[in-house]
């Protein structure tokens, strides 16, 4: 087995591959002064299992190229079967037309990695389901739930919490964590006049006296976040958590964050942390790459993945 590490998160790569007790592939991703990329590995590969380790975060483009010309230098090496590792899947948001000639940038990206020379795809919490569909090659979807919930039972009673959605485009993850702790579940109504924007309408649901969790896949500006908290603390709830997977927090949304009624938002760390989101008092990181380093093993064995989640 080898393991890659692109630019965008060296730290989860490097936590990967100490779970797994396999060392990082020497792997040289540089740039010329026309900031091209450039890919050089400095060992064999010819014939292994190769696992290139690359979230396509900000800045999305550069860490896609990355990804894209590891794999294909992997191919013109010989290696045995490539599985590109994405724990945060960039343009999945773009999953579908929203309106009259836009482009389904998911569905390209898919195609990308599948051309470039990708054998599997690895990745955690897609923003739709269908993506999956997209790629033509095995794709695993791997999910964050078993993280989240340790985390939740170590730190929080119980018996007083509500697992909240967001929105009710993400009711069936809440409803899924919400099982596995046994707690009730509530939904945010909202209206989202544009993009990185919304408004909370109502909350479904009695949360007065409650703990709340509020439970998504991606956090980008807060605004639907911080909005849900006010909504749910002026129904009466007692205090409001997030848990969220992928924290992109783009813009000023660590100090929207900051400034919120949230008690604390947890990140994973499928994308790497500021140095803004490590000194946040009210942000916190917890690690995924155990959750991936089994995944990665059990691929390696021909073991089956989804019964890291039954």
């Amino acid at each position: 087995m080898k393991i890659l590490a692109g630019n965008s998160n060296r730290s989860l790569t490097e936590a990967i591959a100490a779970y797994l007790g396999v060392p990082l592939t020497k792997c040289q991703v540089r740039r010329f002064a026309d900031l091209e990329v450039f890919v050089e590995i400095q060992e064999n590969v010819r014939g292994q299992d190769t696992f290139v380790i690359q979230s396509t975060s900000y800045p999305a483009n550069d860490h896609l190229m990355e990804v894209l010309i590891i794999i294909d230098a992997l191919r013109r090496a010989s290696a045995r079967r490539i599985t590109a590792v994405i724990p945060y899947f960039g343009y999945a948001r773009q999953d579908r037309k929203p309106g009259p000639r836009t482009p389904i940038s998911a569905k390209l990206v898919a195609n990308l990695i599948t051309r470039a020379g990708a054998d599997r795809v690895l990745t955690v919490d897609l923003h739709a389901g269908q993506i999956q569909g997209f790629f033509d090659i095995p794709t695993d979807n791997l999910y964050a739930a078993p993280v989240l919930v340790r985390d939740i039972k170590e730190r929080l009673k119980l018996h007083n919490v509500m697992v909240v959605s967001p929105d009710v485009g993400g009711v069936v993850r809440a409803r899924a964590l919400a099982k596995r702790i046994g707690a009730p579940l509530a939904i945010v109504d909202k209206r989202r006049e544009r993009a990185g924007d919304s408004e909370v309408m109502n909350i479904i649901g009695d949360v007065a006296g409650k703990t709340c969790i509020l439970v998504d896949d991606i956090v980008d500006s807060g605004d639907t976040l911080c909005n849900a908290a006010d909504a749910m603390l002026r129904d009466g709830a007692q205090v409001v958590y997030a848990y969220i997977t992928h924290g992109v927090l783009s813009g000023g949304a660590v100090a929207r964050i900051a400034a919120s009624r949230l008690e604390e938002m947890v990140v994973t760390d499928t994308i790497q942390a500021t140095e803004a989101i490590r000194v946040s008092n009210n942000i916190r990181v917890v690690s995924i790459a155990p959750l991936i380093g089994e995944a990665i093993a059990r691929i390696a064995k021909e073991e089956s993945v989804s019964s890291l989640f039954d």
